[in-house]
């Protein structure tokens, strides 16, 4: 499962110490340089504003890694759960990813890389547990029962969701926006005529269905709680949140009853490893980067191209049948979805060089008042 397409909010809770596409960990000369301690833009900041301007091949390369990785997880998450128990192979895919890219912080950082007080820790927890056990843990589950083609569809109407929740946090939306949920929702409904006539088990594209209003209130909780300032340490601490509670429900479910190590096939343990390595690193620290480096809106066609990758691999791969329900209403999901990124698109969103350079200048402009306010107590 990937990260929705968010859309900024007005009003909100505490602010994070730095927004999701500036990370924290911006090298400090990179803060001075961009600002000139007033909150204007420098040097740096305008040319980071012009480099996000000139898309070269880095950032194609980094969008054609998250189209296609993140497009192939839903089948690797298939072929792991022939003959992996659920839950518990999600969990070993998070714990260990989480461990790895906690230990990625720390050497780059060290341990003050992964220092945080306990509200953030406990934000983070609570993000991963909605993203990465009641978001991804049930799309694993229901994907035991539902083609890899047609979970990627379903999640895609995830951005759906979270016009729906900023609408309910108070912020109105767009009528193009409207008119792009109803659409996503007609197209929802036609992907669920083969559960509903009984040729797909019901219980699957429910779990999916509930998975994606999880992983969009999860989404929506990081942008109003106070979230650690590293954006890979926060990942690590969801991922590792995510995995504690996918192991919980496991073990609650019973999945380790008669599961032998030797009874998991090749292509399970290379799909899981996929999934580790590829699917929450490599993908995600591609997503990161693109994140300070392209403009938001190119960064969000990940949501209308992923389930396309998906339903193709599906069908090459595991001969997943290409039925007229799922192709019509995977055309019709991503047609709503299309027309809501392209409502935010063409609301001036600013790209990820205007959002750090906006970050830097705040951050440099904080601490000349504070260096003022301690000579003048001087």
């Amino acid at each position: 499962m990937t990260a929705p397409v968010e859309r900024g909010s007005a009003g909100s809770a505490p602010a994070r110490p730095a927004p999701a596409d500036a990370p924290a960990d911006v090298p400090a000369g990179l803060l001075a340089d961009a600002s000139d301690g007033t909150g204007k833009a420098g040097k740096a900041g305008k040319a980071g504003e012009a480099a996000a301007g000139r898309l070269g091949a880095g950032v194609w390369t980094a969008l054609v890694v998250v189209y296609v990785v993140w497009g192939s997880t839903y089948l690797a998450i298939r072929i792991a759960v022939e003959t992996m128990p659920s839950f518990l192979s999600a969990a070993a895919r998070f714990l260990t990813a989480g461990l790895l890219l906690a230990g990625f912080v720390a050497v780059r950082h060290g341990r003050a890389g992964l220092r945080v007080d306990l509200p953030q820790l406990g934000s983070a927890a609570l993000v991963g547990l909605l993203l990465l056990t009641g978001g991804n843990g049930l799309v694993v589950l229901g994907e035991t029962s539902v083609p890899s083609g047609l979970a990627a569809l379903l999640v895609a109407a995830v951005p759906l969701w979270m016009v729906l929740l900023t609408a309910a946090g108070g912020e109105r939306p767009k009528r193009a926006e409207l008119a792009g949920v109803l659409l996503g929702l007609v197209g929802l409904a036609v992907l669920s005529a083969p559960a509903i006539g009984g040729s797909i088990a019901p219980a699957g594209v429910v779990a999916i269905i509930c998975a994606t209003l999880t992983w969009a209130s999860g989404s929506f909780a990081s942008k109003r709680i106070r979230m650690p300032g590293n954006v890979f340490a926060s990942s690590a601490y969801q991922m590792l949140a995510g995995g504690l509670g996918n192991l919980l429900i496991g073990l609650a479910r019973g999945e380790e009853h008669g599961l032998r190590p030797g009874d998991v096939s090749t292509r399970s343990w290379l799909a899981l490893a996929f999934l580790v390595v590829f699917g929450s690193l490599v993908a995600f620290t591609a997503y990161a980067w693109l994140l300070r480096s392209a403009p938001l809106t190119l960064v969000a066609t990940y949501a209308y191209v992923n389930p396309v990758v998906a339903v193709l691999l599906g069908w090459l791969v595991l001969a997943e049948p290409l039925t007229g329900p799922t192709l019509l209403g995977g055309a019709v999901v991503v047609a709503g979805v299309c027309l809501v990124v392209s409502v935010s698109r063409g609301s001036g969103r600013p790209s990820a060089g205007k959002t750090l350079r906006k970050a830097a200048g705040k951050a440099a402009g904080t601490s000349v008042r504070k260096a003022v306010r301690e000579s003048s107590r001087g």
